[in-house]
């Protein structure tokens, strides 16, 4: 699909999307506990459906009627026979599910996704199954394990993807024995490790930090069903605010004021790509990458620090804003751990823009895009997350049309 959007200047309000991110952390705690949990606020997207369809396979029972979902918890010791756990393109999803995997030993499990998706790394688990005499068969797009994951004192580098440690988090409580996790630093991304405890409280299970960088996990607890409503989605929102930054006037509804989601830092970094060109450490929000390259090359440049894990999402997406960027007249530079934006000669594009097949590239691309118009060939990568995102931003004003290629 293309995506072609007129020069616009948006004005409106638009309400924040739920929050991806506590959205599977609830999904799965719904579906670990005993009886059934209600979650409201669960988007039609990609992600979500991923996350519903491998809780099934476990053996959950999802009923799902708008945005809300009923969850029934599985049996994770009574697993089905030979289960088959389709993550799609979600990497929160297979990297959560993987620890789960392990709770019966009984029959073999299978997870596949996308060929991109696997070549994400999941080298951490892979050690621990090594260490714990787990089978760990990965071919291809598929990955097939047996046997029981065991408390232990794990050591896990602080600077790999948080999703390790939640998938982790998830599943130890649920052993007989206690088990702690410390963090090797440099330690990144600990706003989604707060967002995983701060959910299993929620379900009546209590993580502690034993020191500023070892958590402790008491084991044999139980989940308990609740009734919750998913909050509003900083990361996302982001792209609403990012207008703002660009001359529109959008108010932004829904989001928690209080939260603990560290992509909520956006507040600080617009501010500061208007007034100059700052250094900005992104290694904490690093999904907020594109959009700020967006504004810094539509404004004054920037320095950004904390980049090297851009790389490991749904595209390099340090290499790709560079490409797409350049469209418009904006040089950068990528180096292993850092980005900088040049603006230049900033301009309409002259060629079409792509999308990289992540649905941050196309949010980013259509924010910019309203400064010069322009067209996004793959833009249906938004409904990975934002299914409805095109028609979010036409209800603030900005022309987009939407076709086939």
């Amino acid at each position: 699909m293309i995506a072609a959007i007129k020069k616009s200047v948006a004005k409106g309000t638009v309400v924040a999307p739920p929050s991806k991110s506590m959205a599977h952390r609830l999904l799965i705690g719904a579906g670990l506990s005993k009886g059934t949990s209600v979650i409201k606020g669960i988007s039609q997207s990609e992600d979500m459906k991923a996350t519903l369809d491998c809780l099934s396979a476990l053996g959950a029972k999802c009923e799902m009627s708008g945005d809300l979902v009923k969850v029934t918890g599985a049996d994770l010791k009574n697993l089905p026979e030979n289960p088959h756990l389709k993550c799609r393109e979600s990497g929160s999803t297979l990297r959560f599910f993987i620890p789960l995997c392990l709770m019966s030993g009984k029959t073999e499990v299978t997870l596949s996704g996308s060929e991109y998706l696997f070549s994400r790394p999941l080298n951490v688990y892979e050690e621990i199954c090594r260490k714990q005499g787990i089978e760990y068969k990965q071919e291809g797009a598929t990955l097939k394990l047996k046997g029981i994951l065991k408390s232990d004192n794990f050591r896990i580098k602080g600077n790999i993807s948080s999703q390790f440690i939640t998938g982790l988090l998830f599943a130890l409580p649920l052993l007989e024995n206690d088990s702690t996790i410390a963090l090797i630093p440099p330690v990144e991304s600990l706003s989604y490790i707060s967002l995983t405890v701060q959910a299993l409280k929620t379900f009546g299970v209590e993580i502690k930090w034993q020191d500023e960088k070892t958590l402790y996990i008491k084991g044999n607890q139980t989940y308990k069903a609740i009734d919750a409503c998913v909050e509003g989605d900083y990361s996302n929102a982001a792209f609403f605010e990012a207008l703002n930054a660009l001359g529109g006037s959008v108010e932004v509804k829904g989001l928690l004021e209080e939260s603990l989601q560290g992509d909520r830092i956006y507040k600080k970094h617009f501010p500061a790509l208007l007034k100059g060109t700052p250094t900005i450490n992104i290694s904490d929000c690093p999904d907020l990458g594109p959009v700020l390259f967006a504004v810094a090359g539509a404004k004054h440049g920037g320095v950004f620090t904390g980049t090297k894990r851009l790389r490991l999402k749904e595209c390099d997406r340090a290499a790709a804003m560079a490409q797409e960027l350049e469209k418009f007249g904006v040089a950068v530079t990528v180096r292993e751990d850092s980005v900088v934006v040049y603006p230049h000669d900033f301009h309409a594009p002259k060629e079409m823009l792509a999308s990289h097949n992540d649905h941050r590239i196309v949010m980013a691309l259509s924010v910019l895009s309203t400064l010069t118009g322009g067209k996004i060939e793959g833009a249906e990568a938004v409904r990975k997350s934002m299914p409805d995102f095109f028609e979010k931003i036409k209800s603030v004003g900005v022309e987009v049309t939407q076709y086939d290629a």
